[in-house]
């Protein structure tokens, strides 16, 4: 892979549309040349103070939202990214939505809909972890849905995304990618690490079983629902400094394109007097 440079990382790492993904062409231990872990983490400082006072601009400008999508293979890392990286967000405007199994309400409805009714109100941020794209992903691996219905579906979160970054949502999607040796030696971390045996379950070995099924289906997914109002964007995850970097690199960049402006005063202050 080329360079990652500070200039281009986030085009770098973004799925253009129209881009056929196969994801043993992006390699999981990547990590850009010119930053090593000292650096980055000392860079990651930085940005993470510029998430703070982006999101602060975000809430007092109250045009936009935005819509933080994180996906990965089991133990890519989503719940130590929220945590190492959206921790810089004040929890009074910003969010986390874990995507579970549908339970009785949610399956009545139609599948997008428990995805909507917790999408952002403009000045909030909201991180999915794990979203509506399981709708696509694990009815594939587990041949739930025909092909057919699964291409309808791509279609319709493509148009879903259009019509909430149409009405101002602004949409981050994040694909942390790491290797099937990787996945091997972080379950091995659960199974031996007492603060981590809860995390475990027999479900984590059962899945990995379909390793390539998954990579398939998030090919699929990175594919077709890459686009030019909501890209996705592939991040190399085995080292998780530089996954927690190339994260808020991202974030920053994307929430510095929004021109979030502060709004004007909504009296004259010049004529302000404070005793």
């Amino acid at each position: 892979m080329r360079t990652i440079t500070k200039i281009n990382m986030t085009r770098r790492l973004m799925i253009r549309k129209g881009t056929e993904i196969k994801l043993k062409n992006w390699d999981p231990d990547y990590i850009a040349a010119e930053y090593n872990q000292e650096h980055a983490q000392n860079l990651l400082i930085d940005l993470m103070n510029q998430m703070s006072d982006l999101q602060y601009k975000l809430f007092a400008d109250k045009g936009k939202a935005v819509l933080i999508v994180l996906q990965g293979i089991d133990t890519s890392g989503k719940d130590s990214t929220i945590r190492h990286v959206m921790g810089a967000f004040n929890p009074q405007s910003c969010g986390a939505i874990s995507f579970k199994t549908p339970d009785n309400e949610e399956v009545s409805h139609d599948y997008l809909w428990r995805a909507h009714k917790n999408i952002p109100a403009k000045g909030q941020i909201v991180v999915f972890n794990r979203s509506y794209y399981e709708d696509v992903i694990e009815v594939s691996v587990h041949k739930l849905l025909s092909k057919s219905t699964c291409h309808k579906r791509y279609k319709q979160i493509n148009e879903f995304e259009r019509y909430l970054v149409e009405n101002d949502v602004q949409i981050v999607k994040l694909f942390l990618h790491i290797s099937k040796d990787e996945q091997k030696k972080r379950l091995h971390e659960r199974l031996n690490d007492p603060t981590k045996q809860w995390k475990f379950s027999d479900s984590d070995i059962l899945e990995r079983r379909h390793w390539d099924r998954y990579i398939q289906a998030h090919e699929n997914v990175l594919s077709k629902c890459s686009t030019k109002w909501a890209p996705w964007y592939i991040i190399p995850a085995n080292a998780k400094w530089f996954r927690n970097f190339a994260v808020a690199y991202i974030i920053v960049s994307i929430l510095k394109s929004m021109n979030l402006r502060f709004p004007k005063p909504k009296t004259n202050l010049s004529n302000i007097i404070v005793d």
